[in-house]
């Protein structure tokens, strides 16, 4: 496989920065670190975005993450590793990356479980977290942009 083009935010320099920026500001809703790596790398999976999980995967065990917690992302429902607010954010990240696999794109009951563990700040840091990826990986797997190789 190769490259289409240039990632666009590479093309279009004046999109970097603020897309950097928006990756900043969710950092900053009071959830932990980690939780937003694992919205990170789920969201990626979903749309086959092979940088993005490299960088998530990279990302996650350079801030102590286990082999086991990174490779079964993909399966967290069916595992141990996760705790339940880890859980809420990670549905809620499946249902706001889907959002035309179903008529309700967010039902109430998996929001409603994001809220019983994360405040408003939390709420939207993760939601920001999960719309942020999305466009990266939609740069990416658009333009056929390559794991293991520098952006651009």
């Amino acid at each position: 496989m190769q490259t289409r083009m240039k990632n666009p935010a590479v093309v279009l320099p004046a999109a970097m920065a603020p897309i950097q920026e928006l990756f900043k500001a969710a950092r900053t809703g009071g959830v932990p670190e980690t939780t937003l790596g694992l919205v990170h790398l789920r969201a990626s999976q979903i749309n086959g975005c092979g940088p993005c999980v490299e960088s998530g995967v990279r990302s996650a065990r350079k801030s102590g993450e286990s082999d086991e917690r990174t490779g079964l992302v993909v399966a967290w429902r069916e595992t141990p590793y996760f705790t339940d607010a880890e859980r809420a954010a990670l549905a809620l990240t499946e249902a706001a990356t889907r959002l035309a696999d179903r008529s309700d794109p967010v039902p109430d009951d998996i929001w409603d479980e994001a809220a019983r563990h994360y405040d408003e700040a939390g709420l939207a840091a993760i939601i920001l977290m999960a719309a942020v990826t999305n466009l990266s990986n939609r740069l990416n797997v658009t333009t056929r942009q390559l794991a293991g190789q520098k952006w651009g």
